[in-house]
Parts: C-alpha cells; structure tokens; sequence
C-alpha cells in the first residue's frame, strides 16, 4: 500500500454556509469515489479557499460527512488577480494500492480549468 496525494477543486455560486458544505461534500464524496476509498484510507486533508469566501470552514463538510478521526486543516489561497473566485482546494493525503497514474483527480464543474493536465 502507498500514500498518495489526491487534488481536487469546486466552485461556489455564493458565500453562504450551507451552499459551501453541500459543495465541499460533493466533492470529497466525489474524490473518495472516483478513487475507491474510504474515510479510514484518509491520512490528511488540506482545504484552501480564496480570500472571497467567509461563511464556513470548508472542513465542517468532511466533519458532516463523518469523517471525523482525520487531521483537517484549513487555509486561504494567495489573492491573485484574476484568479477563478469562490474556490475551495483540497489536497488529500491516502493510503492506496492504486498507482500515480490511476489517481482521479476531482475537478468540479468550471474548475476544471485551473488543472486541464490532471482534471479527470
């Protein structure tokens, strides 16, 4: 088995709790999927979100989730300009038995082009 760094990214429609944890799930329940993986595969996550979102912290979703005995950190992107507003990141940490090459890496809706080499 390795460990395994799994990306991924959604967009929000508006700054309001409810929207970002409904958002924040589907795309950890997206990741963990798409991957074949359980919460007790996850070793960490990372969560960033741009400077424009205020309402939650995008980790109370993996919480709602269950997932509930992994380390979760939160953290706000650089303000770029121009930069896609209204994202949340995540880089998970997980133990696998699939290869590099066979990660599925989760880009939700518009963010698939901030990654078009790894956005599956």
């Amino acid at each position: 088995m390795a460990v395994r760094a799994v990306r991924g990214a959604v967009q929000l429609d508006r700054d309001e709790a409810g929207h970002m944890d409904e958002r924040v799930s589907e795309l950890l329940t997206a990741v963990l999927e798409r991957n074949q993986l359980v919460a007790d595969d996850l070793i960490s996550v990372w969560f960033t979100a741009t400077p424009d979102l205020h309402s939650d912290f995008p980790a109370a979703a993996a919480r709602g989730l269950g997932i509930v005995d992994v380390p979760l950190i939160c953290a706000q992107e650089l303000d770029i300009a121009g930069a896609m507003p209204r994202v949340v990141r995540i880089l998970a940490h997980v133990e696998t038995y699939l290869s590099k090459s066979e990660i599925s890496h989760v880009y939700l809706g518009a963010t698939g082009a901030l990654r078009k080499d790894i956005a599956q």
